[in-house]
Protein backbone atom coordinates (compact mmCIF):
# COMPACT_ATOMS: atom_id res chain seq x y z
CA UNK A 1 0.00 0.00 0.00
CA UNK A 2 1.95 2.90 -1.30
CA UNK A 3 0.94 6.54 0.37
CA UNK A 4 0.78 9.41 -3.03
CA UNK A 5 3.21 11.52 -2.04
CA UNK A 6 2.78 15.28 -1.52
CA UNK A 7 4.29 18.70 -3.25
CA UNK A 8 6.73 20.00 -1.27
CA UNK A 9 5.78 22.57 1.84
CA UNK A 10 5.37 25.55 0.56
CA UNK A 11 7.67 28.43 1.93
CA UNK A 12 5.52 29.12 4.42
CA UNK A 13 5.24 26.02 5.82
CA UNK A 14 9.15 25.31 5.25
CA UNK A 15 9.29 28.06 7.28
CA UNK A 16 7.31 27.43 10.20
CA UNK A 17 8.81 23.67 9.97
CA UNK A 18 11.92 25.44 10.60
CA UNK A 19 11.07 27.25 13.67
CA UNK A 20 9.15 24.15 14.68
CA UNK A 21 12.18 21.89 14.85
CA UNK A 22 14.24 24.83 16.66
CA UNK A 23 11.36 24.93 19.21
CA UNK A 24 11.53 20.98 19.86
CA UNK A 25 15.37 21.14 20.15
CA UNK A 26 15.57 24.07 22.43
CA UNK A 27 12.89 22.05 24.94
CA UNK A 28 14.95 19.22 24.72
CA UNK A 29 18.02 20.86 25.67
CA UNK A 30 16.39 22.43 28.28
CA UNK A 31 14.78 18.75 29.50
CA UNK A 32 18.15 17.94 30.47
CA UNK A 33 17.72 18.90 33.81
CA UNK A 34 15.19 16.57 34.53
CA UNK A 35 17.15 13.94 33.95
CA UNK A 36 19.66 12.24 36.75
CA UNK A 37 22.26 9.74 35.94
CA UNK A 38 21.95 6.91 37.20
CA UNK A 39 25.49 4.97 35.60
CA UNK A 40 27.17 6.23 33.16
CA UNK A 41 29.13 3.98 30.84
CA UNK A 42 28.94 6.30 27.66
CA UNK A 43 32.52 6.66 27.40
CA UNK A 44 32.34 2.74 26.35
CA UNK A 45 30.69 4.11 23.28
CA UNK A 46 32.48 3.54 20.11
CA UNK A 47 32.44 5.65 17.03
CA UNK A 48 30.44 3.00 14.80
CA UNK A 49 28.47 1.91 17.21
CA UNK A 50 24.22 1.23 17.13
CA UNK A 51 22.93 2.78 20.29
CA UNK A 52 19.49 2.55 21.52
CA UNK A 53 17.34 5.17 23.06
CA UNK A 54 14.03 4.43 25.00
CA UNK A 55 12.06 5.54 28.03
CA UNK A 56 10.63 2.97 30.59
CA UNK A 57 8.44 2.53 33.34
CA UNK A 58 7.88 -0.85 35.46
CA UNK A 59 9.18 -3.21 32.25
CA UNK A 60 11.04 -5.91 34.27
CA UNK A 61 9.02 -8.27 32.99
CA UNK A 62 10.17 -7.25 29.15
CA UNK A 63 13.64 -6.43 29.99
CA UNK A 64 15.15 -9.88 29.43
CA UNK A 65 13.73 -10.27 26.57
CA UNK A 66 14.29 -6.57 25.29
CA UNK A 67 17.88 -6.45 25.86
CA UNK A 68 18.43 -10.21 24.28
CA UNK A 69 16.66 -9.18 21.13
CA UNK A 70 18.10 -5.73 20.12
CA UNK A 71 21.85 -7.03 21.66
CA UNK A 72 21.27 -9.71 18.45
CA UNK A 73 20.36 -7.24 16.05
CA UNK A 74 23.82 -5.83 17.07
CA UNK A 75 22.83 -2.72 19.38
CA UNK A 76 26.16 -2.01 21.30
CA UNK A 77 24.81 0.21 23.83
CA UNK A 78 21.46 1.56 25.31
CA UNK A 79 21.00 4.60 26.64
CA UNK A 80 17.57 4.11 28.85
CA UNK A 81 15.81 6.83 30.91
CA UNK A 82 13.62 5.22 34.00
CA UNK A 83 10.78 7.26 34.80
CA UNK A 84 10.21 6.37 38.18
CA UNK A 85 10.01 2.73 38.11
CA UNK A 86 8.60 0.47 41.39
CA UNK A 87 9.48 -2.98 40.07
CA UNK A 88 13.51 -3.33 40.00
CA UNK A 89 13.66 -2.53 36.64
CA UNK A 90 16.35 -0.02 37.29
CA UNK A 91 17.78 -2.29 39.07
CA UNK A 92 18.27 -4.58 36.66
CA UNK A 93 19.49 -2.18 34.01
CA UNK A 94 21.83 -0.61 36.17
CA UNK A 95 23.64 -4.34 36.57
CA UNK A 96 23.87 -4.54 32.76
CA UNK A 97 27.62 -3.28 31.30
CA UNK A 98 26.03 -1.85 28.19
CA UNK A 99 23.44 0.19 29.76
CA UNK A 100 23.46 3.82 30.84
CA UNK A 101 20.88 4.58 32.79
CA UNK A 102 19.26 8.20 33.72
CA UNK A 103 15.60 8.80 36.16
CA UNK A 104 13.41 11.07 36.28
CA UNK A 105 10.34 11.46 38.04
CA UNK A 106 8.63 14.55 36.21
CA UNK A 107 6.14 14.13 33.42
CA UNK A 108 5.89 11.56 31.07
CA UNK A 109 3.26 13.52 28.91
CA UNK A 110 5.25 17.09 29.50
CA UNK A 111 7.67 15.55 28.30
CA UNK A 112 6.08 14.80 25.08
CA UNK A 113 5.91 11.22 25.76
CA UNK A 114 9.76 10.99 27.18
CA UNK A 115 10.35 12.58 23.14
CA UNK A 116 12.16 15.61 25.07
CA UNK A 117 14.39 13.42 27.32
CA UNK A 118 15.24 11.00 23.75
CA UNK A 119 16.36 14.17 21.78
CA UNK A 120 18.49 15.61 24.32
CA UNK A 121 20.19 12.13 24.94
CA UNK A 122 20.34 11.72 20.74
CA UNK A 123 21.51 15.64 20.86
CA UNK A 124 24.15 15.07 23.01
CA UNK A 125 25.27 10.87 22.28
CA UNK A 126 23.50 9.48 18.82
CA UNK A 127 24.82 12.22 16.29
CA UNK A 128 27.08 10.26 13.70
CA UNK A 129 25.32 7.00 14.69
CA UNK A 130 22.48 4.74 13.77
CA UNK A 131 20.14 5.40 16.59
CA UNK A 132 17.25 3.24 17.24
CA UNK A 133 14.35 4.26 19.31
CA UNK A 134 11.78 2.51 20.62
CA UNK A 135 9.14 1.73 23.63
CA UNK A 136 9.83 -1.17 25.84
CA UNK A 137 7.10 -3.09 23.99
CA UNK A 138 8.83 -2.74 20.42
CA UNK A 139 10.66 -5.39 19.23
CA UNK A 140 12.70 -4.10 15.42
CA UNK A 141 13.00 -6.90 13.07
CA UNK A 142 13.20 -7.56 9.17
CA UNK A 143 13.56 -9.95 6.83
CA UNK A 144 16.54 -12.11 6.96
CA UNK A 145 17.65 -10.60 10.57
CA UNK A 146 19.28 -13.41 11.64
CA UNK A 147 21.66 -13.43 9.33
CA UNK A 148 21.78 -9.72 8.37
CA UNK A 149 22.38 -7.43 12.28
CA UNK A 150 22.02 -4.03 11.77
CA UNK A 151 25.40 -3.05 11.21
CA UNK A 152 25.27 -5.06 7.59
CA UNK A 153 21.64 -3.15 7.53
CA UNK A 154 22.88 0.15 8.04
CA UNK A 155 25.84 -0.20 5.57
CA UNK A 156 23.62 -0.97 3.17
CA UNK A 157 20.99 1.85 3.78
CA UNK A 158 23.64 4.18 3.15
CA UNK A 159 24.86 2.92 0.03
CA UNK A 160 20.92 3.43 -1.18
CA UNK A 161 21.26 7.22 0.39
CA UNK A 162 18.16 6.08 2.83
CA UNK A 163 18.82 7.65 6.16
CA UNK A 164 15.66 5.95 8.31
CA UNK A 165 14.16 3.09 8.02
CA UNK A 166 10.49 2.34 8.36
CA UNK A 167 9.11 0.31 10.04
CA UNK A 168 4.83 -1.24 10.63
CA UNK A 169 3.46 -1.31 14.63
CA UNK A 170 2.30 -5.11 14.23
CA UNK A 171 0.06 -5.48 17.30
CA UNK A 172 0.57 -9.54 18.29
CA UNK A 173 -2.16 -10.87 20.40
CA UNK A 174 -2.64 -14.10 22.53
CA UNK A 175 -4.82 -17.46 21.53
CA UNK A 176 -7.02 -16.44 24.47
CA UNK A 177 -8.67 -13.89 26.04
CA UNK A 178 -6.37 -11.13 27.18
CA UNK A 179 -5.30 -11.42 30.90
CA UNK A 180 -5.28 -14.99 30.82
CA UNK A 181 -1.41 -16.30 32.29
CA UNK A 182 0.89 -18.23 30.50
CA UNK A 183 2.12 -22.31 31.20
CA UNK A 184 5.54 -21.04 31.93
CA UNK A 185 7.20 -17.41 33.11
CA UNK A 186 10.12 -18.08 30.66
CA UNK A 187 8.28 -18.10 27.75
CA UNK A 188 9.28 -14.94 25.54
CA UNK A 189 6.88 -12.07 24.22
CA UNK A 190 6.17 -14.33 20.94
CA UNK A 191 5.68 -17.45 22.42
CA UNK A 192 2.66 -15.88 24.39
CA UNK A 193 1.45 -13.63 21.87
CA UNK A 194 0.82 -15.73 18.55
CA UNK A 195 -1.31 -14.03 16.45
CA UNK A 196 -1.61 -10.63 14.51
CA UNK A 197 -3.79 -8.68 11.61
CA UNK A 198 -2.15 -8.78 7.74
CA UNK A 199 -5.01 -6.56 7.41
CA UNK A 200 -7.17 -4.12 5.85
CA UNK A 201 -4.45 -1.49 6.74
CA UNK A 202 -4.95 1.97 4.99
CA UNK A 203 -2.00 5.27 4.69
CA UNK A 204 -2.27 8.76 3.24
CA UNK A 205 0.23 11.41 3.60
CA UNK A 206 -0.09 14.60 5.36
CA UNK A 207 0.45 18.49 5.37
CA UNK A 208 2.85 20.08 6.15
CA UNK A 209 5.01 17.53 7.62
CA UNK A 210 4.61 15.25 4.78
CA UNK A 211 4.50 12.15 7.22
CA UNK A 212 2.64 8.94 6.89
CA UNK A 213 -0.46 7.83 8.88
CA UNK A 214 -0.76 4.39 8.97
CA UNK A 215 -3.98 2.64 10.37
CA UNK A 216 -6.12 -0.24 10.48
CA UNK A 217 -5.17 -3.82 12.15
CA UNK A 218 -6.36 -5.46 15.35
CA UNK A 219 -6.43 -2.84 17.86
CA UNK A 220 -8.98 -0.77 15.58
CA UNK A 221 -10.75 -3.64 14.74
CA UNK A 222 -11.38 -4.71 18.83
CA UNK A 223 -11.28 -1.97 19.94
CA UNK A 224 -11.86 1.33 17.28
CA UNK A 225 -14.82 -0.13 15.37
CA UNK A 226 -17.02 2.22 15.77
CA UNK A 227 -14.62 5.07 15.76
CA UNK A 228 -11.30 4.14 13.97
CA UNK A 229 -10.43 7.78 13.17
CA UNK A 230 -9.45 7.44 16.79
CA UNK A 231 -7.40 3.87 16.46
CA UNK A 232 -3.61 4.35 16.76
CA UNK A 233 -0.91 5.30 14.03
CA UNK A 234 1.01 2.50 13.32
CA UNK A 235 3.89 3.75 10.93
CA UNK A 236 7.16 4.29 12.80
CA UNK A 237 10.57 5.12 12.07
CA UNK A 238 12.58 3.58 14.46
CA UNK A 239 15.85 3.43 12.54
CA UNK A 240 17.74 6.96 11.82
CA UNK A 241 21.23 7.72 11.34
CA UNK A 242 21.25 10.58 13.55
CA UNK A 243 21.75 14.13 13.28
CA UNK A 244 21.75 16.72 15.62
CA UNK A 245 19.59 18.92 13.95
CA UNK A 246 17.16 16.15 13.76
CA UNK A 247 14.25 15.48 16.26
CA UNK A 248 10.86 13.46 16.47
CA UNK A 249 7.52 15.39 16.29
CA UNK A 250 4.80 12.97 17.65
CA UNK A 251 6.27 9.69 19.30
CA UNK A 252 8.75 7.76 16.36
CA UNK A 253 5.66 8.17 13.89
CA UNK A 254 6.90 11.63 12.46
CA UNK A 255 10.89 13.58 11.71
CA UNK A 256 11.70 17.07 11.19
CA UNK A 257 13.51 17.93 8.69
CA UNK A 258 10.26 16.90 6.96
CA UNK A 259 12.37 14.95 4.14
CA UNK A 260 13.41 12.33 6.59
CA UNK A 261 9.21 10.82 6.39
CA UNK A 262 9.49 10.33 2.96
CA UNK A 263 11.70 7.34 3.85
CA UNK A 264 8.95 5.07 4.59
CA UNK A 265 5.61 4.21 2.64
CA UNK A 266 3.84 1.85 5.00
CA UNK A 267 2.68 -1.79 3.81
CA UNK A 268 3.56 -2.33 0.14
CA UNK A 269 6.56 -0.22 0.32
CA UNK A 270 9.48 -1.73 -2.14
CA UNK A 271 12.35 -0.07 -0.35
CA UNK A 272 13.80 -1.07 2.95
CA UNK A 273 11.65 -1.45 5.06
CA UNK A 274 11.08 -3.83 8.58
CA UNK A 275 8.51 -4.20 11.25
CA UNK A 276 7.66 -3.19 15.26
CA UNK A 277 6.52 -6.31 16.39
CA UNK A 278 4.15 -4.96 19.51
CA UNK A 279 4.12 -6.87 22.47
CA UNK A 280 1.43 -4.64 24.40
CA UNK A 281 -0.79 -7.61 25.01
CA UNK A 282 1.09 -9.97 27.49
CA UNK A 283 -1.01 -11.21 30.36
CA UNK A 284 0.16 -8.01 32.11
CA UNK A 285 -1.80 -5.68 30.16
CA UNK A 286 -5.23 -5.92 32.40
CA UNK A 287 -3.64 -5.03 35.47
CA UNK A 288 -1.75 -1.99 33.41
CA UNK A 289 -4.32 -0.73 31.79
CA UNK A 290 -5.92 0.05 35.18
CA UNK A 291 -2.52 1.91 36.82
CA UNK A 292 -2.13 3.86 33.41
CA UNK A 293 -5.52 4.63 33.13
CA UNK A 294 -5.48 6.22 36.31
CA UNK A 295 -2.05 7.97 35.67
CA UNK A 296 -3.32 9.58 32.64
CA UNK A 297 -0.10 10.21 31.08
CA UNK A 298 -0.47 8.24 27.77
CA UNK A 299 -2.63 10.05 25.59
CA UNK A 300 -3.14 13.87 25.17
CA UNK A 301 -6.63 14.01 26.16
CA UNK A 302 -6.47 10.65 28.21
CA UNK A 303 -9.83 11.27 29.27
CA UNK A 304 -11.74 10.35 25.40
CA UNK A 305 -9.66 6.82 25.99
CA UNK A 306 -11.41 5.83 29.40
CA UNK A 307 -13.15 3.05 27.06
CA UNK A 308 -10.73 2.17 25.33
CA UNK A 309 -8.79 1.15 29.07
CA UNK A 310 -12.38 -0.44 29.92
CA UNK A 311 -12.34 -2.94 27.03
CA UNK A 312 -9.07 -4.42 27.67
CA UNK A 313 -9.52 -4.97 31.25
CA UNK A 314 -12.81 -6.81 30.37
CA UNK A 315 -9.95 -9.31 28.90
CA UNK A 316 -11.49 -9.50 25.38
CA UNK A 317 -10.43 -12.41 22.90
CA UNK A 318 -8.90 -10.32 19.91
CA UNK A 319 -7.97 -13.80 18.07
CA UNK A 320 -10.99 -14.07 15.01
CA UNK A 321 -11.34 -16.04 12.00
CA UNK A 322 -8.84 -13.83 9.77
CA UNK A 323 -6.52 -13.46 12.06
CA UNK A 324 -2.85 -14.89 10.87
CA UNK A 325 -0.47 -16.94 13.01
CA UNK A 326 3.08 -15.65 13.82
CA UNK A 327 5.96 -17.91 12.11
CA UNK A 328 8.84 -15.46 12.22
CA UNK A 329 9.36 -12.39 10.85
CA UNK A 330 9.68 -13.98 7.48
CA UNK A 331 6.20 -15.06 7.23
CA UNK A 332 5.04 -11.73 6.89
CA UNK A 333 6.67 -10.82 3.59
CA UNK A 334 3.62 -12.62 2.10
CA UNK A 335 1.43 -9.97 3.05
CA UNK A 336 3.76 -7.07 2.34
CA UNK A 337 3.92 -6.09 5.96
CA UNK A 338 7.72 -6.12 5.06
CA UNK A 339 9.91 -6.11 2.79
CA UNK A 340 11.87 -9.04 1.34
CA UNK A 341 15.79 -9.71 2.33
CA UNK A 342 16.60 -8.99 -1.25
CA UNK A 343 15.45 -5.63 -0.96
CA UNK A 344 17.67 -5.50 2.42
CA UNK A 345 20.60 -6.00 0.29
Amino acid sequence: MSAEKLQNPTLWEAYKLRWKRRRLLWRSYRSRRQLVSVVDRTNLIQPDNILLFATMRNESERLPHFLKHYRALGVAHFLIVDNASDDGSPETLTQQPDVSVWSTEHSYRGSRFGLDWMTWLQIKYGHGHWCVCVDADELLDYSGSASTPLGPLTRNLEAKDQPAFGALMLDLYPDGPLGEPTAHETETPTDVLTHFDAGPYRAQRQRPLRNLWVQGGARERVFFADNPTQSPTLNKLPLVKWNRRFCYVNSTHSLLPPWLNECYDGPGDKRPCGVLLHTKFLPSIVSKSETERNRGQHFNDPAKFGDYYDQIAAGPIMKNDQSKRYKGVESLEKYELISSKDALD
